[in-house]
Formats: structure tokens, sequence, C-alpha cells
């Protein structure tokens, strides 16, 4: 069985999340823990559930979401994979940070790439790799099928999705892979978004005024 944790970090409210096995094999994605009360509560997680991290991922490279990375790399010895259209990204984020009230940011590098259709093993669980560009050019999000659970980052919210207005958006391409990447996944579908509650294909289907029903009535 796949579980999934979520941490919310940071100004920006970023939600930060662990995936792990029933054996306790696990991944890291988005840890956006920047203070050492966050990363704190974040390492007695970990410590409680007796967590083993295997692989430490990115959905994108936005600031509120890679400003744990260094700081996971070095405490559990991890390696950072992107998808390579996020690398730029990435390196910009040490640009701006001071700018952005992070002064202490430590940039890192990534030594590995995802690619769509990827499959990760997490134990004996699957998760899917699937490529949903639009908020930012290498946004990728990752789906358990067995579970019907997916961490989509910040391409879809509860009623809402991804901002396009920063570099490397861009909004006709996001309602594109959205609508045929994730509305094609079962109803069921539990989707935990990078900032916000969780929500599930279906609702937004329904309801979403970007790209649900009601956006074309």
């Amino acid at each position: 069985m796949l579980h999934i944790k979520c941490l919310t970090c940071n100004p920006f409210q970023e939600n930060t999340y662990l995936m792990y096995d029933d054996l306790g094999e696990a991944a890291l994605v988005d840890p956006g823990c920047y203070t050492s009360e966050e990363k704190a509560r974040l390492e007695a997680f970990i410590d409680e559930k007796g967590l083993k991290l295997k692989y430490l991922l990115n959905t994108h490279c936005h600031i509120d979401h890679v400003l744990g990375n260094a700081w996971a790399i070095q405490k559990y010895g991890l390696s950072l994979h992107i998808h390579a259209q996020e690398e730029a990204v990435l390196k910009a984020v040490q640009v701006y940070a001071p700018n952005y009230g992070f002064p202490a940011y430590t940039p890192s590098e990534p030594e590995g790439y995802l690619t769509e259709g990827q499959v990760i093993q997490i134990g004996k669980e699957s998760i899917h790799v699937l490529f949903v560009p639009g908020h930012s050019p290498g946004h990728v999000v990752f789906y358990h099928p067995e579970s019907g659970q997916c961490l989509a980052g910040d391409t879809l919210f509860y009623g809402s999705i991804g901002r396009t207005d920063l570099p490397g958006g861009n909004h006709s391409l996001l309602l594109e892979k959205i609508t045929t990447q994730l509305f094609t996944l079962p109803d069921a579908t539990v989707i935990f978004s990078g900032h916000g509650p969780k929500t599930s294909i279906g609702f937004e289907k329904k309801s979403n005024p970007f790209v649900g029903q009601t956006s074309i009535s």
C-alpha cells in the first residue's frame, strides 16, 4: 500500500510530500522546508515512521518547492531527480532567492532526470511519471494507479489551476495537458496539490472553473 504524508512549509504554504510503502521505503517530493523548525518537523515524521528515503524528487523547480533540496541531499544522502527542462528553472532560484526573503538558500544540483512514462519503484509500489507542463516547462506529476493517488504539484488545485504568468509558463499548454493527462485518470483519483487541500479528478472535471464542465457550459 502507498501512504502519502503532507507537511505544509514556508511562507508560500507549499505542500511537501512523503510517499512510502508498508515497509517504509520512501520518496521525498518537493521539500519546501526552509526553517529549522520545518526541517525538524519533517525529520521527526521520518524518524517516527522509520522511513528509509530512497528518492528526492521535484515535480518542478520553483523556489517554494526546492528550498529543502540541499538539506535533504546532505541529511539523507539522496540524489535529486527532476525533468531535464526544469534544470534552468532550478538554477535561477539562487539568483532571486534573496529578493524573495530566503538569503540562506543553498543551491542543489540534479543527478538524474525524470522522463515521461518512467516508473519509479517505492518498494513494491509503482509510481508513474506523467508530463504536465504549462505551469513550468518540465513539470511532472507522480501517479499511483493501484491506490488512485496523484501528486500533482502546481498543475491542478481544488477549484483552480497553476499560474502560468511566470517565466516558462504556458496557459494553453497547461489546459491541454490537464485535459489529456489528468482528466483521463479515473474520477476517483485523489489529487494531492502543491498548495491547499486535496481534491479529486471527478470533482474538478465537474466544477473547476478553468478546465471543468463549468468552464465550457
